[in-house]
């Protein structure tokens, strides 16, 4: 096949899906069209195309650290607004539309509507991938009603429907867009096996001065990821470990001050530095204002083999079983309390690990998922 697929921005959590079905569809034989603005180095093997913007302000579902100042959501845009940025997607689109089989659009924005109209003008058949984090501001009165209109139409029209969880479509795409089970593939975030293992830290405690024990909070560090909740929490066991935050974020001052000596925030560390402090962590923990569409991070944390103590709800609760973690009610004192016990309980964490990394292997295996995907779509053609 011959599979295009857009990205609203280089994006971080949505983005990194994209890029890992790219890699694993050019490793299954096929032909990748991989689009979105900035998009210079992209992955080799793909065509690689850079969508180029009218303006230099970036269009964003939530703050992303890359793009700096320039950026704007795009759930607050009028509708002559989202039209110019959708004519620059169709433009990139065009040009590789008569030699694409099908396309995937990620989210139920501006790219969804660009997806729409190019397929249609070619008459090719288009899947939406429906992210929690494009099509969540609707239910809180986001999304000009014209610019709905659009999105809407588009995912209706689309032949399928692509989400992580049950969570994504049953409570935040049906009551919106109410389509027939048979319209979903219900497809999780996979994970890198190899960059995430038990135990595979190389020289990352040294450099960071990471001695004994550490519980892992990873992130951005903004109001609706919650970590002044795990600030909070790491009250109730800092005796016994201290408390890891990578991600930037506007909070960082704040939750600098707030965490004294519990623990440490790192900012920004790369790719490998991120799979290796995970994987040398006790415990991953988040505590997120909002429920979480999907989390990438605990699938990280099952990879590494580190047992996972969270708030539950939304689609974390899909992902971490009562085999590999602990989700707690949505309350710092109870989750540092929790964390608390399983930290002090070292053999039942050796368990957990156990189970977490074979929970990984079962289900969040990258090659599986996209082997998936691509029967899948050979469906539409």
């Amino acid at each position: 096949m011959r599979i295009a697929i857009l990205l609203l921005n280089e994006g971080r959590g949505s983005g990194e899906v994209a890029r890992e079905h790219v890699k694993h569809l050019l490793a299954l034989g096929h032909t990748v069209y991989f689009l979105y603005p900035g998009n210079i180095n992209g992955i080799d093997g793909a065509v690689n195309i850079d969508v180029k913007l009218h303006t230099d302000v970036y269009p964003v579902h939530e703050y992303l650290p890359s793009a700096g100042e320039n950026q704007k959501q795009v759930a607050r845009m009028d509708v002559e607004e989202m039209s110019r940025y959708a004519h620059d997607y169709e433009l990139a689109l065009d040009k590789i539309a008569g030699e694409t089989d099908i396309f995937i659009g990620h989210h139920a924005n501006v790219t969804a509507v660009a997806v729409q109209r190019v397929a249609q003008k070619f008459n090719k058949p288009y899947v939406i991938f429906v992210h929690g984090t494009g099509i969540e501001p609707r239910h809180h009165g986001l999304w000009d009603d014209g610019n709905w209109i659009l999105i809407e139409e588009a995912i209706i029209k689309a032949n399928g429907i692509l989400v992580t969880t049950e969570y994504v479509r049953d409570v935040l795409v049906k009551p919106l867009v109410n389509l027939p089970d048979d319209r979903f593939l219900i497809l999780p975030c996979g994970v890198d096996l190899i960059a995430f293992q038990p135990q595979k830290y190389g020289e990352v405690k040294q450099k960071y001065q990471l001695t004994g024990d550490y519980v892992i909070c990873p992130g951005v560090l903004t109001l609706s990821k919650g970590p002044m909740n795990v600030v909070e929490a790491s009250k109730h066991y800092a005796d016994l470990a201290q408390t890891i935050f990578i991600g930037e974020g506007e909070l960082g001052p704040v939750l600098e001050a707030n965490l004294g000596a519990r623990g440490k925030l790192l900012g920004f560390v790369s790719s490998l530095e991120k799979a290796q402090l995970i994987n040398g962590a006790a415990i991953l923990t988040a505590a997120p204002e909002k429920l979480e569409h999907f989390g990438i991070i605990y699938v990280e944390a099952l990879a590494s083999g580190v047992p996972v103590v969270a708030y539950s709800g939304g689609g974390v609760d899909s992902i971490v079983t009562s085999g590999v973690g602990v989700l707690t009610d949505r309350n710092p004192e109870i989750l540092g309390q929790t964390i608390r016990r399983l930290l002090q309980d070292v053999a039942l964490r050796k368990k957990l690990s156990v189970n977490c990394r074979e929970r990984a292997e079962n289900n969040y295996d990258y090659h599986q998922l996209v082997s998936k995907l691509a029967t899948w779509l050979q469906g539409f053609l």
